[in-house]
């Protein structure tokens, strides 16, 4: 006992426990979590209708939404979740209860558009200073049917059991890998960088990672997004647009989307949503929905505005006036929109202003759909801007998240089986379970004092960073046989004291340690962005050991092996 009560009050050891508790604290490892989690919610869908918000990425894996029961049926697993959803109908009304709330859907149709070789003309109705007036578009013709209920709108996954967040290549989800047109300076690409994650932010996906890879040896950087719960085609719509907008009159630009210009953008349900002057009317080949929203102009480009439409003449008799040219809008150099302004605006400075649009599809529900995807696509390029450059999409991969969910069982697997190894070898080397137990220990606290910081920066783990944790678990044995081989060994010179030896092994750790550093600095910065992971994982790992759990170690040996 006297050799326990000085390990345990030694600092060095009190101070690797009080880690190890704090990093256990963060990890919150809770393996009876009930339900399954809610890891994103589809725009425009049952549940984003019912009130079902998508989850913040800062939220942390156990304080996220959970599904409880649908209908009064208790839901455990993904695969009972999924089994009540195939069974629902059209127009069926859903009882789902979370940790949060319970919330009453309405099961939409599923839809399958097909866009033709064709287009179609149709007849869409506009309000012009109040007066509805009939104008004459041209769209894509499309073939749409009804191919079964939806799936309310919600992408799941098992109910976390910790605060460790999976990456992309563990949960599932998509990655996008883009490069830019042409070869463009360092800045403009951290711009484009920069663009690009406040775009996909405010459109309101969650759980995103942008890094960027190559650019060694004169190589053009990519850019990689990985996007967990986004579908494909979302993603790919989003990221392959420049999204450079601008409002013109005449030949003369008014003002631009995502610069000063534009000051404010509503997106409440205030000032933004359906036209309620227009609304949802049936077309000819469909329906057709209108969309409206406000946005505030800074005083020059209201300036600007005024300055332009002063010499414009006047059409139209009573309330039905309007400028002789109207406000264009171009997104991508594409004509989206074209208002008639009014009158009573002609040489005016305003600043508050409203945008209207319109959606069309082979239902009302469809044309609501495509409206609001239509509106908030808009909303987001007049938010964020154009990108300094346009965008090709070099690869994109749809990851099944069934794939994780196997290599994290095996890996759990192979962990144990490893540690035991590694017991029996020390054990036979040693003949000493006093020296061998506390090797196993520091390493299985090393791993958890990891996993304790990735909680609390919210770092996705993903393959490569579970490589970088297995590498550094090795790295951090061998150190301890180091130390341990060091302090077993017998020689009576004072140079060689039991002091000395432990030092000596201590500059052979540290001068490992900035081997590795070096090494992985390396790999982090010339090229290697998709082994980021690896190398962040590995240098926090390896000074986690140097810092915290080698002298613990060190100071435990000292006691263990004295005479």
């Amino acid at each position: 006992m006297g050799k326990a009560k000085r390990i345990l009050t030694n600092w060095r050891v009190i101070v690797l426990l009080i880690t190890v508790l704090l990093a256990v604290w963060a990890i919150r490892p809770n393996p009876w979590a009930d339900g399954v989690m809610i890891r994103a919610v589809e725009k425009n869908s049952s549940a984003s209708i019912a009130g079902i918000e998508n989850p913040a990425s800062a939220t942390q894996p156990l304080d996220r939404e959970r599904i409880l029961s649908i209908n009064g049926q208790s839901v455990s697993s993904v695969q009972e979740y999924y089994d009540a959803v195939g069974q629902f109908r059209i127009n069926q009304t859903v009882q789902l209860t979370t940790t949060k709330f319970s919330y009453v859907l309405k099961v939409q149709p599923e839809i399958e558009t097909i866009e033709l070789n064709e287009t179609e003309t149709r007849i869409v109705e506009e309000n012009v200073n109040g007066t509805p007036v009939n104008r004459t578009i041209t769209v894509p013709k499309t073939q749409s049917k009804v191919v079964g209920p939806a799936d309310i709108g919600l992408t799941v996954d098992e109910a976390p059991v910790t605060n460790l967040r999976k990456g992309l290549d563990l949960q599932g989800g998509t990655r996008v890998i883009l490069a830019p047109e042409g070869n463009v300076s360092e800045e403009t690409f951290g711009l484009v960088v920069d663009s690009l994650n406040q775009r996909l932010n405010v459109y309101g996906l969650s759980d995103i990672i942008i890094t960027t890879i190559g650019g060694a040896l004169g190589q053009q950087e990519l850019i990689v997004v990985e996007i967990a719960g986004a579908t494909v085609q979302e993603v790919s719509d989003l990221v392959s647009q420049q999204g450079k907008f601008e409002a013109t009159i005449g030949n003369v630009t008014v003002f631009q989307g995502g610069n000063n210009d534009i000051t404010y953008v509503c997106r409440t349900a205030e000032c933004s949503g359906l036209d309620p002057q227009r609304g949802c009317a049936p077309v000819e080949g469909g329906w057709a929905c209108g969309y409206r929203f406000q946005i505030s102009l800074s005083p020059e480009a209201a300036q600007r505005q005024a300055d332009t439409t002063r010499g414009l003449s006047v059409l139209g008799t009573g309330a039905n006036r309007y400028l002789s040219e109207p406000l264009n809008l171009y997104l991508d150099g594409e004509l989206v929109r074209s208002l008639n302004i009014g009158a009573d605006l002609r040489g005016q400075a305003a600043t508050e202003i409203v945008i209207t649009g319109s959606g069309a599809g082979i239902s009302q529900d469809e044309a609501l759909t495509n409206t609001f995807q239509d509106m908030k696509t808009l909303q987001t390029v007049l938010i964020t801007g154009s990108l300094p450059v346009k965008l090709g999409i070099v690869k994109i991969d749809s990851i099944s998240p069934s794939l994780g969910s196997a290599f994290i069982k095996n890996a759990i697997l192979l962990a144990l089986i490893s540690t035991a190894a590694v017991a029996i070898v020390l054990t036979f080397v040693y003949r000493r379970l006093t020296v061998a137990i506390p090797i196993i220990i520091t390493a299985i606290f090393e791993v958890t004092l990891v996993l304790g910081i990735a909680s609390v920066l919210r770092w996705q783990l993903d393959l490569a960073s579970i490589a970088g944790l297995i590498i550094a678990i090795g790295t951090g044995v061998n150190d301890q046989i180091i130390i341990t081989d060091e302090a077993l060994r017998k020689e009576s010179s004072g140079a060689n004291s039991f002091r000395e030896r432990i030092k000596r092994a201590l500059f052979v750790v540290l001068a490992a340690y900035f081997t590795n550093i070096v090494a992985m600095l390396a790999l982090w910065f010339f090229g290697a962005g998709l082994l980021k992971g690896f190398a962040v994982t590995t240098i926090l790992a390896v000074t986690v050991g140097v810092l915290i759990t080698r002298p613990a170690y060190a100071a435990i040996v000292n006691i263990l092996v004295e005479e």
